[in-house]
């Protein structure tokens, strides 16, 4: 049993070096294998190398106290050039009233904004199993679904700087930092909104492969208002360029927010070619 147990583990550990292996060194530039968070996940692998690209389609739904609420993404992420990554993205949300709840209180359906984001990946060590970047994202909020065409199709702009700090613990640990502050500015008056988001993930990948399974904690202050969600979640290749995400999300505190659930497709095209 014990001469079996031994066997098992070195096999293991001989896929996993190889699979490593081939993600990290049989191309150039340097790259370091790291898990991506699914729900607030990068404009691009870290490290990314020119050509890669992604289309990712998303589709959640949150629980709240008077209404549904059911969100739908479209996003498309490349690199024109090595470390460099670009994302364009369209974020849809639904609303379904819950029995009781007016219709004064119910959002309007949107297309929420149209998101374009950069990343420059400014660190990769695979002595250290450690990247780093920086990045940041602009969203122009759109008008009521309702109401486009009728007033002012943009309402307004939020800035997003960020910063991110990614570890491969051995072969299938993985922790990653996510964090930045979000300024909103309103066009139609008003003053400048702000909020600090800091968004920590760990995972464990499955040895040999690019599935894994883990949690992301994801933190908001707001002044002195403090909000957490804990999402659960897992990655599982379909194929070789096919991968599927499923998230769920616990609020700390269910001040309007109950249990949400989230899937998101990620198709890589050309992907090991």
């Amino acid at each position: 049993m014990v001469i079996t147990a031994n066997a098992q583990e070195k096999s293991k550990a001989h896929t996993d070096s190889a699979y490593i292996h081939k993600i990290q060194e049989t191309k150039e530039p340097d790259k370091v294998l790291h898990a991506e968070p699914l729900y607030i996940d990068l404009i691009r692998d870290l490290g990314a190398r020119k050509g890669e690209k992604e289309w990712n389609f998303g589709l959640g739904i949150t629980d709240n106290l008077k209404y549904d609420s059911y969100e739908a993404l479209v996003e498309y992420e490349w690199a024109p050039v090595n470390r460099l990554g670009l994302e364009v993205e369209l974020p849809f949300t639904f609303y379904s009233k819950l029995n009781g709840t007016p219709n004064s209180e119910k959002p309007a359906n949107k297309l929420e904004s149209i998101k374009t984001a950069i990343q420059w990946t400014f660190l990769v060590s695979q002595r250290a199993s450690t990247s780093m970047a920086i990045g940041y994202i602009n969203e122009l909020e759109l008008a009521d679904l309702n109401k486009l065409g009728k007033q002012r199709s943009v309402t307004g702009n939020i800035f997003n700087p960020f910063l991110i700090a990614a570890k491969r613990w051995g072969n299938n640990f993985h922790s990653l930092l996510y964090t930045g502050p979000v300024l909103e500015k309103p066009f139609a008056g008003g003053g400048w909104h702000s909020r600090y988001e800091i968004n920590t993930s760990f995972h464990y990948m499955i040895p040999g492969t690019r599935n894994f399974v883990g949690t992301e904690f994801n933190k908001e202050l707001h002044g002195s208002d403090f909000d957490m969600v804990i999402r659960p979640q897992l990655r599982v290749g379909i194929a070789d360029n096919l991968l599927i995400g499923i998230v769920g999300g616990i609020p700390v505190r269910r001040e309007n927010q109950r249990f949400s659930s989230f899937v998101r497709v990620i198709w890589e095209p050309g992907h090991g070619r």
